[in-house]
């Protein structure tokens, strides 16, 4: 069963593609932010854990 072909003119594609785009780089956006956000806590993460350990063993810290 054959679609309904339907006639639209350059002002409705070029706003089909405009809003087309805004949607792609939104998810875009949002996706590279997730992604940037977890490598930062990773990296955040192991330097804490990096200083604390270095600390430690220069009896920077105290033992508890």
């Amino acid at each position: 069963m054959p679609g309904k072909e339907v006639q639209l003119t350059d002002e409705q594609i070029e706003a089909i593609a405009e809003r087309a785009a805004e949607v792609a780089f939104e998810k875009i956006y949002k996706e590279v932010g997730k992604s940037v956000l977890t490598r930062m806590a990773w990296l955040v993460g192991a330097a804490v854990v990096g200083a604390a350990m270095w600390l430690g063993g220069h009896g920077s810290l105290p033992k508890g």
